[in-house]
């Protein structure tokens, strides 16, 4: 058997705009609600679901890497520079206004309004497999 993601849940202040944030940025389709989640559907058919968090949690950052072509990062990034959104060139913040060239390819780091860490790349870490 194959194994493979199917989703993850991710905790925002409010799912709806959390959601609709990422869509927008990578420029996907419009989330989807389903029970209580915000989905946001990736193109390996994998989601994001997001959840509104209660008061009662603790909000902990997360990161997520998405892997994109040439052309979507010069979309997503150029969506990032539009807006004004601080971006890094690594994951620590030290690198600010910076992009990556790991691999070969090109790589950012952003924030969503939780605070949780985006990045795009366009090659995989390590590069692509021979």
């Amino acid at each position: 058997m194959a194994v493979q993601l199917n989703h993850t849940i991710v905790h925002a202040r409010d799912a709806d705009v959390s959601a609709r944030f990422l869509s927008g940025m990578l420029g996907l389709g419009a989330p989807r609600p389903f029970g209580p989640f915000v989905v946001v559907e990736l193109a390996n058919g994998a989601s994001l679901d997001f959840l509104t968090t209660g008061p009662e949690w603790e909000l902990v950052v997360e990161h997520y890497a998405f892997l994109v072509t040439e052309p979507e990062f010069d979309e997503i990034f150029g969506r990032i520079e539009a807006r004004g959104l601080d971006y890094f060139a690594d994951p620590h913040n030290l690198e600010a206004g910076q992009i990556n060239h790991h691999d070969g390819g090109r790589g950012v780091y952003w924030r969503d309004p939780d605070g949780h860490m985006l990045e795009i790349i366009t090659v995989p870490y390590g590069g692509w497999p021979s």
